[in-house]
């Protein structure tokens, strides 16, 4: 028993030291953070910053998100005491509000890891290293919104409105009677996150093709204000109130990424099927710069059944391969411009108002005949590698990595979990565990394990 204590005691050093010999934290603090923390305040801090940020690093690498519990650990453990460099253990007071007050300078201390390790992610592999996935993840907040009994109270006083209103569906009731924000914290609104509706902090993960976090956004009230155009009223449509927030989201990051990070460059863009605008294949491909745009097709956005056109763009009858005759254009709310066809052969008839056609061999069982098109179509039919190809299909399945960087920064590292209402310490605690991440990822590279830069919960257990 002795002799497995040592050898767990002999790990635990060894974890200690790389972390001491290969990441040098005091490069990655801005001298901005210095002076915010260190400004006389009226008494001198009993801790020094960089105690403080190895306490909340090391708190992720162990994924406890008790902050009693790890400073108990402190106490009892002396390595890791004097590994952070505390004089004394500070309370758990004292750790919430470093996070409130300095949640902007671990910001920064962040986008110096990811300005870092570029170039790291490039020498492992510099093809996988010029993809950028991005996808959208929620951490819960703590209210009572999130308690299944709060929507099961909804649904069942629903449900009786419906038994005398048969007409009435009492899933969407239920839906546009649910609160667009909790009551105890009205910046924690309604959110779409892992299929389902929960109350949480949205926010927006940037990866590359090795599943290294390249960028978090927190949609908080200053990424709002800083972006009004990503904001939106709750609907009674939930399909759509997702679509809207996960597509209006993709410029504001995309633009707030290239700013900080000027230097990056990306080539493959893969997404989900909630980016599949017509707008979005433009702005990736116009003025981001991506050659090919990996994004399925959403149904919801797809044309109809005359997928066939002319040199002019016009669309063909599936039939005799007839154009379509121009009716109009269409403009809609979140929408793309779409310029609308009918049939040759439709007429108006008094009292209906489409034109019915009257072909004696229709190519639908629907009698209005009519076909979209975008201006931009080809982008999207088009984004610079074929679709329904077994290289598109190759392709695509990277995407799932930046999901499961996702499932890294809020379970195994602690971004999630905590029972907190304040925006700030739910924001503090995403970037601290993207710093964790790319702690991880850089110890790994240095030491030569590059098999286990995915993995940082198995690289420090090694």
């Amino acid at each position: 028993m002795q002799k497995l204590i040592t050898q767990k005691s002999k790990s635990e050093s060894d974890i200690l030291e790389n972390l001491k010999t290969y990441i040098k934290l005091e490069e990655y603090i801005p001298h901005e953070f210095r002076r915010a923390y260190y400004k006389d305040v009226g008494r001198p801090r009993g801790c020094t910053l960089e105690a403080m940020l190895w306490y909340q690093i090391l708190q992720s690498l162990t994924g406890i998100v008790n902050d009693n519990i790890f400073l108990f650990l402190l106490t009892i453990c002396r390595e890791l005491r004097e590994f952070c460099g505390f004089k004394s253990i500070p309370d758990a007071g004292k750790i919430t509000a470093f996070k409130q007050n300095f949640v902007e300078y671990i910001v920064m201390v962040f986008e110096n890891f990811v300005e870092a390790t570029e170039s790291l992610c490039r020498a492992i592999d510099p093809k996988k290293a010029d993809y950028l996935l991005y996808d959208l993840t929620g951490i819960e907040a703590y209210v009572k919104e999130n308690n299944p009994k709060f929507l099961n109270s909804k649904l069942n006083n629903a449900k009786k409105i419906a038994a005398k209103n048969p007409e009435i569906n009492p899933h969407s009731l239920a839906y546009s009677q649910m609160p667009e924000t909790a009551e105890a914290n009205p910046f924690v609104k309604q959110q779409y996150i892992n299929g389902y509706f929960c109350y949480a902090h949205k926010a927006g993960i940037l990866a590359n093709g090795l599943g290294i976090i390249r960028g978090i956004y927190f949609f908080d009230e200053i990424f709002k204000a800083k972006h009004p155009e990503i904001v939106s009223q709750k609907t009674d449509n939930p399909d759509l109130d997702k679509e809207i927030g996960d597509s209006t989201s993709l410029a504001p990051v995309l633009s707030d990424f290239y700013a900080a990070h000027p230097t990056f460059s990306y080539h493959t863009f893969l997404g989900d099927s909630s980016f599949d605008k017509y707008d979005n294949y433009s702005l990736l491909r116009n003025d981001f710069h991506f050659d090919r745009i990996c994004v399925p097709l959403n149904p919801r956005n797809s044309s109809s059944a005359h997928s066939h056109f002319d040199l002019n763009g016009t669309p063909l009858c599936p039939k005799d391969k007839t154009p379509f005759v121009f009716h109009s254009v269409c403009n809609g709310k979140n929408r793309s411009q779409r310029f609308k066809y009918i049939c040759h052969k439709s007429v108006k008839i008094k009292g209906i108002n489409n034109p019915v056609c009257i072909c004696d061999n229709p190519c639908t069982d629907n009698s209005y005949k009519c076909a979209y098109t975008y201006p931009h179509k080809n982008l999207r039919l088009y984004p610079g590698i074929p679709r329904g190809t077994h290289h598109w299909d190759n392709l695509y399945r990277h995407r799932v990595l930046v999901e499961r960087s996702i499932c890294l920064l809020k379970y195994p590292l602690g971004g999630s979990g905590r029972k907190t209402l304040s925006v700030r310490t739910a924001k503090a605690d995403l970037y601290i565990a993207g710093i964790s991440h790319l702690i991880g990822f850089t110890l790994a590279f240095a030491t030569n394990r590059n098999e286990l830069f995915k993995s940082v919960r198995k690289l420090f257990a090694a």
